[in-house]
């Protein structure tokens, strides 16, 4: 299990609630993955709009993990719940976002994402001055890797068409990172002890897109490429 920093008194933070509506929610009510993944994606557009930084720089998210609080309930229809965002840590050209979701003044979710910051170019560039003067030198404290490994497709993975939609696509022109965990609502149903998504290379609105799934594991290809690879544990 990787590493979850902690939420300090140092460093800037923001807080955002939300409402789980029906369009979050699976057949039992519960929160899906993917809903998951939009509140996280939010409180995280929030916060960075929040801070008045004006950039032409955008922020795209390499891979995400989530868990699940031992002990804690997973959220469901109706909960209101309260995102908690803050910087864990840095390296030279992405940034760490630790958010908790907390039902009733306790954390149940857990998650940590890797952004890395683009130019109008789509180039990765390196974290700017601007961001250290709003999240300070809390930020500095602690360095990210920002490595990720591409794992192939196992072998007996079972393979399927994943059509995608216009609704898919953000202003960015790529496949929205949600829109990716709704892959994953397909194999993987809630409540989740462990979910983490990697995005490879980005998803384009054109791609044939195959979803391939062992237990346990989820690959999005692209003629023979993996763009995105999932692990979770149930």
């Amino acid at each position: 299990m990787p590493e979850f920093v902690p939420l300090t008194n140092e460093g800037r933070r923001y807080n955002s609630e939300y409402l789980i509506r029906l369009g979050d929610a699976d057949e039992k009510g519960l929160l899906r993955v993917d809903g998951a993944a939009r509140f996280l994606q939010d409180v995280a557009s929030d916060d960075w709009t929040d801070t008045g930084i004006i950039t032409s720089d955008t922020w795209v998210v390499r891979r995400t993990r989530l868990r699940l609080v031992e002990g804690a309930r997973w959220p469901q229809y109706l909960d209101r719940v309260t995102l908690t965002t803050w910087c864990g840590g840095v390296g030279a050209a992405w940034a760490e976002r630790r958010t908790n979701f907390d039902l009733d003044g306790e954390t149940s979710l857990e998650a940590e994402g890797l952004w890395v910051p683009v130019n109008p170019n789509g180039n990765p560039v390196r974290v700017r001055d601007s961001f250290f003067d709003i999240y300070g030198t809390a930020a500095k404290a602690r360095k990210v890797s920002g490595r990720v490994e591409t794992p192939p497709v196992a072998e007996g993975a079972t393979s399927r068409p994943w059509p995608l939609r216009v609704a898919d696509i953000d202003l960015i022109g790529h496949v929205n990172n949600a829109a990716v965990w709704q892959a994953l609502s397909e194999v993987v149903r809630s409540p989740v002890r462990f979910v983490s998504v990697t995005h490879h290379q980005s998803i384009e609105r054109d791609d044939e897109v195959v979803l391939a799934s062992v237990p346990g594991s989820l690959w999005l290809v692209v003629e023979g490429v993996v763009k995105v690879s999932a692990t979770y544990e149930s």
